[in-house]
Formats: structure tokens, sequence, C-alpha cells
């Protein structure tokens, strides 16, 4: 019958759940080093434990020959006792850190049932039945808060050995809890029907979740989703709110990509680099804030789950970037299409609304090209020939050039100059220059009525050739044709008066 000591030995052994065999072992290294101070030696002392009797001997060992001379441990007092329970306390606790260390060092990454022990200012402190373990701030979801006494899952991430020893670091945060949820509350993922092949988390925010069926009756999605959202309202509820969007899995990486940026709307999506996993996606503009997510979380882990780059442009983004790739291109400078002064506002704002925004775009473009714009027809597509051509100073023959004008202010420098005899030509021969008539006889033999027919003409002229723009192009206003009627009557009194005068 084992002795009262090894049977305490035993006890201690099976709570701390260590071998009896290394606390028999801590014990009598004890003795044997107590034993070593109380007689002042050097020598190689030894102790064994005899475990029918429970009597401890110490021995000094002897390695020329096998002889043991034994010491008397009688005398052996209070120090040499406090000395040994010190020796067997330390041999304990590396025995205990041993089997912590051994136990969990290779379950990395499994999810282990756990009771909050106690709440530090930083961490949380678990007890896991056989160790504590300890879950730090970064791995802590902010939606989650635990109570004392509190039994969750959580995520064992690894080991450390630490001079205090083995610590066990768990999380809550790790997208390994996500996917033994889902394990857990779909039974095709269970059996294997349904295969989860990528999870991207944010912890407390939001996680996408690829999955895919082997069997082609099963709906993946549908199957993680369940009846009415019960299974995937359950995990949301252990996740304390969390956000999860389930996605079907493509091989195609397109196709992927269009899926996990849902909820938005993707127009296109292109390779732009297959070496360095980089893909370009467009999507329209009301879509972009949609697909970028806030502070860009819907495409920071869309981007994780198909561990790709993604460059995501709008469709205005992207008509920029290859106008000036294009223009690159070409060499050349863009102008303003504002600048061609034929065109008019409404004719801007029709080619302006269909993106065309510069001189050279407009030059480029075929008649056909510009009646696909709305509003522009084959009237409106000759006048914008025409004053394209005029901005670049090509005219056809018969076209006249536009002569500068002359203000109604500068006709009092025109007299004066040709008092001063610096200008030959007179008042009337300007301004009939300006309209374009030719001389000043010329103006004499215009009548009123010539002159508002004229007017008429070409307005009507301009509002058929372009019925939505209604721009009017007059070469002469009111006030000059009124000056030009007035001068051309009185010319002609003059005329008259000086005839009868001959007579």
């Amino acid at each position: 019958m084992a002795s009262v000591l090894y049977q305490s030995i035993e006890t201690l052994s099976r709570d701390k759940g260590i071998e009896p065999a290394v606390v028999v072992g801590a014990v009598e290294d004890a003795i044997a080093l107590a034993t070593r101070k109380y007689y002042k030696t050097q020598e190689n002392m030894r102790a064994e434990m005899d475990r029918e009797t429970g009597e401890i001997r110490a021995y000094v060992f002897k390695t020329v020959v096998e002889l043991r001379f034994y010491k008397d441990t009688t005398p052996l007092g209070r120090i040499a006792a406090q000395m040994a329970k010190q020796v067997i306390f330390q041999k304990v606790r590396e025995a205990e850190r041993d089997t912590v260390f051994n136990e969990y060092n290779h379950r990395a990454g499994e999810v282990l049932n756990a009771t909050v022990k106690r709440l530090e200012p930083m961490d949380v402190i678990f007890d896991l039945g056989k160790a504590e373990a300890r879950m730090p701030k970064r791995e802590q979801s902010r939606l989650e808060q635990f109570a004392v006494g509190e039994r969750v899952r959580v995520v064992l991430l690894r080991v450390d050995r630490a001079a205090k020893g083995p610590q066990v670091i768990v999380s809550r945060a790790a997208p390994g809890l996500v996917q033994n949820l889902f394990q857990s509350e779909v039974p095709e993922i269970y059996d294997g029907t349904v295969s989860i092949k990528a999870i991207a988390r944010e912890a407390g925010e939001r996680t996408k979740i690829a999955v895919m069926s082997r069997d082609k009756d099963v709906d993946p999605v549908g199957a993680c989703v369940g009846m009415k959202g019960m299974r995937v309202q359950s995990i949301i509820r252990e996740l304390r709110g969390e956000k999860i969007d389930i996605i079907e899995y493509s091989e195609e990486i397109t196709t992927f990509a269009e899926k996990a940026l849902q909820p938005a709307k993707v127009s296109r999506v292109s390779i732009t680099d297959l070496a360095d996993k980089q893909i370009e996606v467009i999507v329209d503009d009301t879509q972009l804030s949609l697909a970028i997510g806030k502070k860009g979380q819907n495409v920071r882990l869309a981007a994780k789950l198909l561990q790709w780059k993604i460059d995501i442009k709008s469709e205005e983004e992207k008509r920029q970037e290859v106008e000036s790739q294009m223009q690159a291109m070409s060499g050349g400078p863009t102008t303003p299409i504002e600048q061609v002064s034929e065109l008019g506002e409404a004719i801007l704002e029709k080619l302006i609304a269909a993106g065309i925004t510069t001189v050279e775009a407009l030059a480029d473009m075929t008649p056909e090209q510009l009646e696909e714009v709305p509003g522009i027809g084959e009237k409106t597509v000759e006048k914008i020939s025409v004053a394209v051509r005029h901005y670049f100073g090509q005219y056809e023959e018969g076209e006249e050039r536009p002569a500068p004008a002359i203000s109604a202010a500068s006709e009092t420098e025109v007299s004066e100059l040709l008092e001063e005899g610096s200008m030959e030509k007179t008042p009337e021969e300007i301004l009939a220059a300006e309209a374009g008539v030719g001389t000043a006889h010329e103006v004499n033999n215009l009548s009123t009525e010539d002159i508002a027919d004229t007017e008429e003409a070409e307005s009507a002229s301009d509002a058929f050739s372009d019925n939505d723009a209604r721009e009017e192009q007059i070469e002469l206003d009111n006030d000059t044709v009124d000056t030009l009627v007035d001068e051309a009557q009185e010319n002609s009194d003059e005329g008259i008066d000086d005839g009868n005068d001959r007579g």
C-alpha cells in the first residue's frame, strides 16, 4: 500500500494535470539539495523515496565505482525543509508550464469554449479549464462587452513562451470564428456539400464570405442564409450585430469581383496586371460611393476576399483618363469648346452634355457621330462644321472673313482722324465695310425694305437650320441698320437737292 506522502503526491498531480513521477522527482531533488547544504559538501548527492513507507533517503553517488555512502537526514531542520519546499514548487510549476504548452501549442486556429475569468483595462482573461487565456485589445470586436462568468467561443491564435510561463492568446476577431459559426449553423457546410472558399473580416463592422456548392441542385447562398434568414441571423447575434455579406464564389476573377463588390452594381471589370494580380473596376457615377463603402471598407474587404488589388473608378473618371491618354498620344494641346464663338449657347450645352469639351475632339468627329448627339440635327451639324472651319481659319470660296468691329464711340475718332488728314475713308465707307455691303454708294442704294428683307431672310434661315437652338447670327445689328438707312436717306436727299440746284 502506498504511503500517505505518495497519495498526496498523486492528488497534487491530478489537480495540476502532471505525472506523479515528476512530483516524486522534485521531492527527491529537494531532499538531496537540502542534505548537501546541511553537510556543506560539494559531493554528488542524490535521494530516493520509498513509495510504500514514504521514507526518503539521501546518498552520495560516486561515478568511479557503484558505491553509495548514505547520510543521516534526521538532523535536517526548518531551513532545509523550506528550501526543499521551494525546490518542489519550482519543479511543479515548470512541469505545469510544459503541460500547458504541449496541450495547446498544436491547436492553433481551433475554436474553444471559454469562460470570462476577469476583465483587465485592455485585455480579457478567459478560463479554458486547464489554463488561462488572454485576449488582447486588438483581437476584440468593438461591438462586444463581456461579463465575468460569461461563456463564449474564442479562436486559439498561438501559445507564447514567457518568463512566467506559456501564455495562450485567443481572439474573437479572427475570420476562423465566423467559419466555425457557419459550420455549426449550416448542415450543408458541415457535411461538405457547401464549402467556404474565402473570408474577409473587419471585426465589429462587416464580414464577406464566399461559398461554393459541390451539388448543382444546392444554392450555396440560400443554404447559408436559411429559411427567412434564420441561420445567418443566429450567427449575427453571436457576433453582436456584425453585418455579413454572403457571396457565391466564382473561378472567373472578373465575375467574382463583381459579386464581391455587392451591393454596388459594377459596369465592367478588366485585368490590368495579371502578374501583380491587379484589376480595374468601372462603376456608374452614382454607384461609386457605394462600391467604395464607408471609409473604403467595401472595396477593402473585396480586395482581401479576392486577394487581388482593386483600382475602382467611375465612368467619368475613366472617360477623362482616356481623353488624357489620347491627348498624350497625339501630343497636341486641348482648347475649350467655348472658344468657338460662332457656336451658340444652346449648341455648346448639348455638346458638353455629350462629353465633347474640346475643339480638337469636336473637329475629329464625323457628321454621323455628331448626329448621334441628342438635339443635334443635320442642319446643326452643317452649322457646327462651318463654325469649326472658321475657327481654324479655313474659308471656302465666296465666304468673307469677318472684319473688325467698329463701335459707335469710334465714329467720333474716325471723324477727328479725317479732319487731321490721317484717314482717307469716310465714316460711311467704314460703316459700309463693317456691314459687308461694299462702298458708301451701295449703302445709299439700299432701301429700308431691302435691309428688312435681308434681316428676315437671315432670321428665317437660322431658325430653320436649328429649330432647337434658335441661335440667331445676324451680322448687322438693329442700330447699325438704322444708322445705314438714315445716312442713305440723307445722301439721297442731298443728291436730289443738288440736281434741282443745277437745273
